[in-house]
């Protein structure tokens, strides 16, 4: 699958609402998991703002790549972050969009105190 790098270097980001189990079955219920990891998914929404235009974007993580406490107007860094272009079809219906996962969504101040490498 195609994936697109995401540069947020120039963008504010913060937390539109708190992270949430992101169910890949709503029939079931059954919870979405990382491939690699088998880590559970999470989904972060955030504000994204950058060039004078802002949007809320729902960005899948794995639960291990989730640092500091998430919630809503929190200021955070997205490492990893790509575009996925999906489409499906459903009862005849076609719809595609946009997707986003980033491998680790982390707040502003659990970032600044890490010790930074010499």
């Amino acid at each position: 699958m195609r994936q697109i790098p995401v540069d947020t270097s120039a963008a504010m980001v913060m937390v539109a609402q708190p992270p949430v189990l992101k169910v890949k079955d709503r029939r079931t219920g059954e919870i979405a998991v990382d491939a690699d990891t088998g880590a559970q998914m999470m989904t972060v929404d955030v504000l994204f703002a950058a060039n004078g235009e802002a949007e809320v974007l729902s960005i899948a993580v794995p639960e291990t790549g989730i640092n500091g406490e998430l919630v809503m107007g929190t200021p955070i860094t997205v490492t990893g972050l790509v575009a996925r272009p999906w489409e499906n079809e459903f009862n005849g219906q076609k719809r595609h969009g946009i997707s986003f996962r980033a491998a680790f969504v982390t707040t502003m101040a659990a970032a600044g105190s890490k010790p930074k490498a010499a």
